[in-house]
């Protein structure tokens, strides 16, 4: 075997699928464990009261841990008052955040209307992504460096030769059955990568492609899980075992690597679940005897819809007029359910337990 050069351009990047025994005994136990954890949490979700009520908050954690591996920081309080508040963003990480954000949301609103994910769609995330006109890489030269400057790896080069292993992994992804779903993730997720066919965006890009594939899949109805969550905490091992690939031929370490995130994130999942929808019946009944004039099912929702609220959210949502929603509010408040706080022109109101539960990464 030829040793592996990190400054030549990889056009050589075998094609799907790989040519090994990819579902060892091993691969194929942990493929069990982990599509137990996330069919849990599918029947989780599908069985609350309102299954899209947690979504803009679960998609906008994904987002923020999605863009914090690229090394994007902001913070949840920072990102919902964003979300919210009329003033205009000014933070350039949040910016990116939301802008990951809204990605995700086109690549779902996509596959509605074309179940299939292919270089176009890819090229619409990146888009979303970066706000700019990218498409696949023409100019020579990228690579990809550690902290200490040094190449690590060097992505296929020249147009031709990226869009032909698009190519396959389009047609892989869109017609191979032969793989169990999960590995076939794992797989299609490390191919992206080692193509990385844009100039910039191409981690984030790929994380969405993993989200929509289980969507495609029919794993997960509503893909609203934080896998970049567990990439942040083994953050060394990810950058490891998709090297341990790409120079020896790694693949066992590496998709059980990607099992046990879909495992670690769907049970996360369940938790952070539980612990909202135990705080929203709380809420639910400490206002119902508090303040029963207060007191509506379709008020608790927008409460924990997101962390931050304002009048407008309640007015929208048929609640009351301008004047009753802000009693409404002010008495919330008084009672110690939310926590005000002037954002520009306009006054937020904070669900601190919901972001609280939001910022536990235990």
């Amino acid at each position: 075997m030829t040793k592996f050069d990190h400054k030549v351009p990889y056009n050589d990047l075998p094609l799907l699928p790989p040519k090994v025994d990819i579902e060892t005994k091993q691969i194929l136990r942990k493929a069990i464990s982990a599509g137990r954890a996330l069919a849990q949490l599918n029947g989780t979700l599908l069985n609350l009261p309102n299954p899209t009520l947690f979504l803009d908050t679960i998609y906008l954690q994904e987002a923020k841990a999605s863009s914090e591996v690229e090394n994007i920081i902001t913070t949840n309080d920072e990102l919902y008052k964003s979300l919210i508040a009329d003033k205009k963003v000014e933070n350039s990480a949040t910016k990116e955040v939301l802008s990951y954000k809204e990605a995700l949301w086109l690549g779902l609103e996509e596959l509605k209307t074309k179940p299939f994910i292919t270089t176009n769609l890819c090229v619409k995330i990146v888009q979303c992504i970066t706000q700019n006109s990218a498409s696949i890489r023409v100019t020579p030269g990228t690579n990809l460096s550690n902290t200490q400057g040094e190449v690590i790896y060097t992505p296929p080069s020249g147009e031709k030769v990226i869009r032909e292993k698009l190519a396959n992994l389009e047609k892989f992804i869109n017609e191979d059955e032969s793989i169990d779903p999960l590995i076939k993730m794992a797989l299609m997720h490390y191919q992206f990568e080692a193509i990385h066919p844009f100039s910039d965006g191409n981690g984030r890009t790929g994380r969405i492609l993993s989200l929509l594939y289980l969507k495609l899949s029919g794993l997960l109805d509503t893909p609203a899980i934080y896998l970049s969550e567990y990439i942040i905490k083994h953050k060394a091992d990810y950058y490891k075992r998709l090297r341990g690939v790409t120079e020896n031929n790694e693949w066992e370490a590496y998709i059980w690597y990607m099992l046990d995130m879909i495992e670690e994130t769907s049970k996360k999942g369940l938790e952070r679940l539980d612990k909202i929808t135990s705080a929203m019946n709380k809420t639910a009944n400490e206002i119902k005897t508090k303040l029963p004039k207060v007191y509506s099912k379709d008020l608790v929702e927008i409460l924990f819809r997101l962390p931050y609220t304002k009048r407008q959210h309640l007015i929208d949502e048929n609640i009351g007029n301008l004047k009753t929603v802000g009693n409404y509010l002010i008495a919330l408040e008084e009672n110690g359910f939310l926590k005000s706080e002037k954002v520009g022109k306009e006054k937020l109101y904070l669900n601190q337990e919901l972001l609280q539960i939001l910022e536990n990464k235990e």
